[in-house]
């Protein structure tokens, strides 16, 4: 889907993070150019975005999808009070294993609960959200960076255990040859403080098609 200039959905730091990101990095440049009129959007409320991350732990782009296209079959609304009614069978029947419906359903009761502080969220910085959110049962770091990127809209974020931008890293900065974690860093320090929109575009150059979380 092409973005739009005037989208209420696409951070407000976009344009000028993509001026600088093509100022100091030529290779960055490339991509984002080849890369016109579309964007980082905001995907949804919290839950909506945590849900869709669990659903996508360690599977494909295209499975992730199918299953949650099923979820949100079963629980159409998809707000935490619907996804606590399902059963693990139900959810199973969607095509999670029974460790994430049982991920999705705890996650649920967090929010129902109120034991998640999301009024607070948009005034802590992102490691005091990561540090709340990773003790919720089936959210690592890398789903609570989702949460930052897709729904918080952090600009800033540099999931570094993320399979597609290691790939990605590796094919136009590291010769094709695997990169750690440290190295990854190390080249992210000229992203600053856009991160998030160079890891985005580093996305986009495997797939074109923006992942939805």
């Amino acid at each position: 889907m092409t973005e739009g200039p005037s989208s209420p959905d696409r951070p407000e730091y976009w344009q000028r993070a993509k001026r600088t990101l093509a100022r100091r990095d030529a290779v960055m440049g490339q991509i984002i150019r080849a890369c016109p009129r579309i964007a980082l959007r905001r995907r949804g409320d919290p839950f909506r975005t945590l849900a869709r991350a669990i659903v996508g732990q360690q599977i494909s782009v295209k499975a992730a999808q199918s299953v949650w296209e099923r979820v949100v079959a079963a629980a159409p609304a998809l707000a935490p009070e619907a996804v606590v009614g399902l059963r693990v069978r139900r959810l199973r029947a969607c095509g999670l294993s029974e460790r994430k419906a049982e991920y999705l359903r705890d996650l649920a009761r967090h929010f129902v609960d109120g034991t998640l502080h999301l009024e607070r969220w948009p005034q802590m910085d992102d490691e005091a959200v990561i540090a709340e959110l990773v003790q919720v049962r089936g959210i690592g770091r890398w789903t609570a960076e989702m949460l930052l990127m897709f729904s918080l809209l952090r600009p800033n974020v540099l999931p570094v255990d993320d399979l597609g931008l290691r790939r990605a890293a590796s094919l136009h900065y590291f010769g094709g040859e695997p990169a750690d974690a440290d190295e990854l860093r190390a080249l992210a320090a000229r992203w600053e403080p856009w991160r998030s929109v160079a890891t985005w575009y580093l996305w986009r150059s495997l797939d074109p098609v923006p992942v939805e979380y």
